[in-house]
């Protein structure tokens, strides 16, 4: 590999080498900026945010999801135990059983377990700390 340092291509690729280290340093403070100034944007709009609409919104999505998860997944979890006796063919028996673990695994597990931890995570991280009861 022959490299040549005389003329006009060495001074093209030096600026290039040049301009994208330019635009990795204009990258690189963009972020150390947006990182060092948000956290302390943020404590002061967490109280501000829990009187928003969009705060309404996460606490009606989050009691849909821990009462609606069981709800449904015990409906779905109990059609399924009612319908395996009539099930004949063992291929569909095993589906059955699988959609009946399933039902209880996610229906009543992790949907309330999943709001608890949601609920976690935006009251003391997104929101500043303040507690917004979700």
């Amino acid at each position: 590999m022959k490299v040549d340092i005389s003329g006009d291509s060495f001074t093209r690729t030096s600026g290039r080498i040049q301009a994208a280290w330019l635009r990795r340093l204009g990258m690189a403070a963009a972020l150390a900026a947006l990182l060092l100034v948000e956290p302390a944007l943020a404590q002061s709009t967490g109280e501000a945010f829990c009187q928003t609409a969009i705060a309404d919104t996460v606490r009606n999505v989050f009691t849909i999801i821990q009462y609606g998860g069981p709800l449904l997944g015990g409906v779905i979890a109990l059609g399924a135990t009612v319908l395996l006796p009539t099930v004949r063919r063992s291929d569909r028996k095993a589906e059955v059983k699988e959609m009946r673990t399933q039902a209880i695994l996610y229906g009543v597990i992790a949907a309330p377990l999943g709001t608890v931890i949601l609920s976690f995570l935006l009251n003391n991280v997104v929101a500043g700390g303040t507690s917004c009861s979700f």
